[in-house]
C-alpha cells in the first residue's frame, strides 16, 4: 500500500488537486463540492442533514453526488461502533489520497524520464534518434537507476565516446558487478585503484527485443 501518511496526517491545503481530480472524473458542482467537504471537515460520520445544511443541497442530489464519488472510488463508507456502541457510518478518503499519491508518482516518473533525455542531449551535443530515446527507455524499464545511467552517460562522455552502446556496456557490467549507485561504483574504483578503460569493448546486448 502506498505511504499515504503525510496526506491523512497532517492538513494540506489540497484545493489544486480537488480541482484536478474534478477535472479528471468530470465530477458535477455537487460532487466535486461534497468531495472538498468530506477532505475539509474533520467529522467523517455520513451526516446527510448537517451536509445539506452547510452545503445548501438538497437531499436528493446530495445522495445522488454521494453515490456517484462511491461509484468513482473516490470515497469509501465504513461502519464502526462509537462509545455507546452505536453502529455509526463514517467517509474514507483513502481512495482519493491513494489516486494523488500515483498520480503524483506517474507525474514524477515522467518528470524524470524528461529530465533524462534532456541530459543525454546536452551531454551528447546533439538530438537523439528514436531508437536512442527507446534505449534509454529501455534501461529505465529494466530497472536501472537515473543515477547509474547519468554516471554511464559521465564516464562515457568524458572518454570521448557518443555510441549508447558502450553506455549499454557499462550499465551492464556495473549491474552483474551489483552496483545500486555511483558511491558504490566510486567506492569499488577507489579500493581496486583502477581506472575505468577508456577502450571498453562496446556490449551488443538488444534491449529491444528483451521482454524478460
Amino acid at each position: 500500500m502506498p505511504n499515504i501518511e503525510f496526506l491523512t496526517e497532517q492538513r494540506f491545503t489540497l484545493s489544486s488537486h480537488l480541482i484536478q481530480v474534478a477535472l479528471k472524473h468530470n465530477l458535477s458542482l455537487e460532487e466535486f463540492l461534497l468531495l472538498l467537504y468530506f477532505e475539509d471537515t474533520m467529522d467523517k460520520t455520513f451526516d446527510i442533514e448537517r451536509i445539506c445544511e452547510v452545503l445548501s443541497m438538497g437531499e436528493e442530489a446530495c445522495l445522488e453526488a454521494f453515490n456517484h464519488l462511491l461509484t468513482l472510488n473516490l470515497i469509501t463508507l465504513e461502519t464502526y461502533k462509537d462509545k455507546t456502541n452505536k453502529q455509526c457510518d463514517r467517509i474514507s478518503l483513502e481512495p482519493f489520497y491513494k489516486e494523488l499519491f500515483l498520480d503524483n508518482e506517474k507525474k514524477k516518473e515522467k518528470e524524470t524520464k524528461v529530465n533524462i533525455f534532456d541530459l543525454f542531449q546536452e551531454e551528447l551535443g546533439r538530438k537523439l534518434s528514436p531508437m536512442e530515446y527507446e534505449i534509454i527507455n529501455q534501461w529505465l524499464i529494466h530497472g536501472y537507476s537515473e543515477e547509474l545511467i547519468c554516471g554511464a552517460l559521465k564516464e562515457a562522455v568524458y572518454n570521448g565516446v557518443s555510441s549508447l552502446r558502450y553506455i549499454d556496456r557499462v550499465l551492464f557490467e556495473w549491474n552483474k558487478k551489483g552496483y545500486h549507485s555511483m558511491d558504490e561504483v566510486l567506492e569499488d574504483m577507489k579500493s581496486n585503484k583502477k581506472v575505468k578503460n577508456p577502450n571498453l569493448e562496446i556490449f551488443e546486448y538488444n534491449w529491444l527485443e528483451d521482454e524478460g
